[in-house]
């Protein structure tokens, strides 16, 4: 068996501090055995060969030169060491260590031709393991050196090169000085980016935007040098910009106000009102992404960097390139652009209109509804009815394409004339007809119905129904025609008074019942009313709605159509009369028995107590006949 030893030359190591190491046998004499044993209380002093034994100071004297020959390393520590072996899966380091270090041949990849006695940068992972070996790293020394370097450049802003290694959530990685860093998406282009996978294998430049000491964690950015740069030529635009000044430009976004103009470095808004002297409802009309046109700058903001564009003012305004031959009274076909409560607005040409006011609608003095006459983007003729050059201002008319058919409305519908109708609105106070396009009138609730007491004219009659009327005015300065319905037939009220003569008793059927009496469906369609206190029947109860049953008639107005009824006269009305015809049966018997008394007072001269007797009972009678 053979062991490493040292020999250990007192004299001379403390001159020169030369150490030898030799391999020789383990019986030489005056050599001290290194050897790790289990007896740690073993005692080295005692020698039975008689060899020669150091004494403890001169122990500690050689234990010190020996410790001394060597390199003192902590953890953490990062130094340069020498490449004294290469295997399949490890490379050897030296260190000046009591020991050589492994390194995984993994974290050279980046190294070609790696060669015995190649100086390479390693960090102390531990100076001793579990299994008493010497744990270095090249990967992380790499990595402390390249986060101080990351966090130089955070700091001085400087422009590093990095690799994009591989695609993630959210962005990409790049190896920075060897250390990972992440790129966000909205990081990577000025423009919105979705395609990542383009950018995995490129080496491109970087600003590191952000650090995070704590878990060694950077964030870099390539927008950041697109921005810089962007920055630089807008300043330089922005010193040589002036109103009115024409610039080419390229869409590069549009939205529904406007659409963004790349200006070569800097952008401009061309707003949705400024492309076009006519209305538009979307840029999208007249612009395209990409799309390279000239725009006029209008104004813009040193400070905010805003620039407003215009693209219509290249052209000449509409209004002052009006055709000569364009005068009132003149006949024009236009757009509908817009439509508001009072009219509608109609383009004749790009960036000119005209408005048609709700009363240049149709000679019919009855509303119109503008938004229901008019339909956006639908054609019509219209009459110019001013004009005004300077102001820019067009008033049109649809109604003055015709004549005007109120100025002989008398002989086309005189007073008492029947037609027909369309129904085309109604109120709670009555129905507008329309005879025909620009003529109508309207009928009066009161005047829909001889018979029926309506709450509201949509019990008679809908919107879009035709109906038969009959003229009962013109107002032709007001433009109004007083129209009638039920004038169609004669008044029944008056050839149903003697049907409905007070104190007849009709079947009726009530249809409504309230607080203040019930509603009552009478014969021929008329309607009664019978109030509260006439609705109590003879068992106290009160007649109750949908009950068919007995009424009295107890008033009849035909002015004012109104029936009063009563279900409680009926009864009442009954028991009174079997009242009177006791009483007046009572006073007959009283009246026959008076005449009794008188005949037997006549036969008998002189009275008997017999008489008196029967005289008595007679009075009886007659007392009881008084009572009843």
């Amino acid at each position: 068996m053979k062991f490493f030893i040292k020999q250990l030359n007192a004299d001379a190591q403390e001159t020169a501090g030369v150490e030898e190491t030799t391999e020789v046998a383990a019986t030489t004499n005056n050599l001290v055995v290194e050897e790790t044993i289990a007896h740690d209380d073993f005692d080295w002093s005692v020698d039975k060969r008689n060899v020669a034994v150091y004494s403890k100071e001169e122990k500690e004297k050689y234990d010190n030169v020996y410790e001394g020959t060597f390199v003192k390393i902590e953890d953490g520590e990062i130094l340069n060491g020498d490449v004294v072996g290469l295997t399949k899966t490890d490379v050897v380091v030296n260190i000046g260590f009591k020991s050589d270090g492994l390194i995984s041949l993994n974290e050279f990849r980046d190294v070609q031709g790696l060669k015995i006695g190649d100086s390479v940068e390693v960090m102390v992972v531990e100076k001793e393991d579990r299994n008493g070996n010497l744990h270095l790293s090249r990967k992380s020394a790499r990595i402390f050196r390249a986060w101080e370097r990351i966090m130089e450049v955070h700091k001085t802003g400087e422009v590093v090169k990095g690799l994009v290694t591989s695609k993630t959530k959210g962005g990409l990685i790049v190896d920075v000085f060897g250390m990972e860093t992440f790129l966000p998406g909205s990081q990577i282009d000025v423009k919105p980016v979705t395609d990542y996978d383009q950018f995995v294998g490129k080496t491109m430049e970087f600003k590191v935007v952000k650090i995070n000491e704590n878990i060694k964690n950077a964030v870099v950015s390539h927008k950041a040098l697109i921005e810089s740069d962007i920055e630089a030529q807008r300043a330089e635009i922005i010193g040589k910009l002036e109103k009115g000044q024409v610039l080419e430009g390229t869409v590069k976004n549009i939205t529904d106000f406007g659409a963004f103009m790349d200006l070569g470095g800097l952008d401009g808004l061309l707003y949705i009102t400024d492309i076009s002297w006519g209305r538009i409802s979307h840029p999208s009309e007249v612009l395209k992404m990409d799309q390279k046109i000239n725009v006029v700058v209008l104004d813009f903001d040193d400070d905010k960097k805003r620039i407003s564009l215009g693209l219509k003012q290249l052209t000449p305004h509409p209004w002052d390139v009006l055709p000569e031959g364009l005068t009132e009274g003149n006949i024009v076909k236009g757009k509908v652009v817009n439509i508001e409560d009072y009219g509608a607005f109609l383009e004749i040409q790009p960036g000119v209109e005209g408005l048609v006011h709700v009363s240049e609608i149709t000679w019919a003095n009855t509303p119109i509804n503008a938004k229901e006459f008019f339909k956006l983007n639908d054609e019509h003729e219209a009459k110019v009815v001013t004009l005004d050059k300077e102001n820019r201002k067009m008033s049109l008319s649809i109604k003055q394409m015709t004549d005007d058919p109120w100025s002989t409305i008398e002989n086309k519908y005189p007073e008492s004339s029947k037609h027909k109708g369309l129904v085309k609105n109604i109120t709670p106070y009555g129905v507008f007809v329309e005879l025909e396009t620009g003529i109508g009138g309207m009928i009066h609730i009161s005047d829909l119905s001889w018979l029926k007491r309506l709450n509201h004219p949509s019990d008679f009659t809908k919107v879009g129904e035709q109906i038969d009327i009959i003229v009962l005015s013109i107002d032709k300065e007001n433009r109004k025609l007083q129209l009638g319905h039920k004038q169609l037939e004669e008044d029944p009220w008056a050839a149903l008074q003697e049907t409905f003569a007070i104190g007849s008793i009709h079947e009726g059927l009530v249809t409504r019942r309230d607080d203040k009496g019930a509603l009552v469906q009478l014969p021929y369609g008329l309607e009664g009313f019978a109030p509260n206190r006439h609705t109590f029947k003879e068992d106290g109860k009160q007649v109750q709605a949908d009950e068919t049953t007995q009424f009295m008639v107890i008033e009849f107005d035909g002015n004012e159509k109104r029936i009063l009824v009563s279900h409680t006269r009926i009864w009442e009305q009954l028991k009174a009369e079997e009242v009177e015809a006791e009483k007046k049966e009572a006073k007959v018997q009283a009246e026959q028995t008076k005449k009794a008394v008188k005949a037997v007072q006549s036969k008998v001269e002189k009275a008997t107590l017999g008489d008196l007797g029967a005289l008595a009972d007679i009075k009886a009678k007659l007392d009881e006949a008084k009572d009843k």
